[in-house]
């Protein structure tokens, strides 16, 4: 009898100490997602506050801010489907986008950009034009450089474009959209990026049909592309 009573309390006590942990874990989980819904809200008020008081009429303040607006609608949708800790931190990395958009904004505008912000997700790695680039593409002139101009409106936060890095920077046309697109625009944006951050094609024209060795395997597949001035020279640490 004396066993079967130690045995049963052994069992309650077994039974107190799951439910015990099952509540510490749901405790912690519970305090995850309030903590990733603040941190996303946040950011989040915080675009929405700059796109009130920011009004530009330069066209590439007017398209910084146009861009900081898409992003703040995208995160405002993606806060009120979120659910889960992943879903609140996309919508906080699409609310620091939309900073992003409008820090540079207010540098086209002239003013303080203000205080740092957190690093993009998608931008980790891929670094920053310090210097202008112009290069000829299959008869199309593109520009891209550190600062906005009249022919550099666009303004890209750095990321990855079909698995290539393109560095934060000014534009003159919104290639990275191309690049994501189907077909031969694919090709047609890989190509303009190849010229634009190559440091054998920079400043120089390119057709896109005659430098297919180069292309496939020497200096874009593994040499001065793909893993010296590219990677971790001009591209990591220099010119970009």
């Amino acid at each position: 009898m004396k066993a079967f009573l130690l045995l049963f309390l052994i069992l309650i006590l077994v039974v107190v100490i799951a439910g015990a942990v099952r509540r510490g874990s749901a405790a912690r989980e519970q305090r995850r997602l309030a903590d990733a819904r603040a941190e996303a809200q946040r950011w989040y008020e915080r675009l929405g506050g700059q796109l009130m008081n920011l009004h530009g009429d330069e066209p590439a303040a007017r398209q910084a801010l146009a861009d900081a607006g898409e992003r703040y609608n995208a995160a405002g949708g993606q806060l009120q489907q979120a659910a889960s800790v992943r879903q609140f931190e996309l919508a906080r990395e699409s609310a620091l986008e939309g900073l992003a958009y409008a820090r540079a904004a207010r540098v086209a505008m002239g003013l303080d950009p203000g205080p740092e912000l957190p690093p993009l997700a998608a931008a980790r790695g891929a670094g920053e034009l310090t210097r202008e680039r112009e290069v000829n593409v299959q008869g199309h002139r593109y520009r891209a450089g550190p600062q906005p101009g009249p022919a550099t409106p666009y303004y890209y936060p750095g990321g990855r474009v079909q698995g290539r890095p393109v560095p934060s920077g000014w534009y003159s046309t919104p290639v990275w959209g191309t690049a994501l697109g189907a077909g031969a625009g694919v090709l047609g944006g890989m190509l303009i990026f190849d010229a634009l951050f190559s440091p054998e094609f920079g400043d120089m024209g390119y057709d896109g049909m005659d430098q297919a060795g180069d292309f496939g395997g020497g200096d874009f597949g593994g040499g001065d592309f793909g893993g010296g001035d590219f990677g971790g020279g001009d591209f990591g640490g220099g010119d970009f």
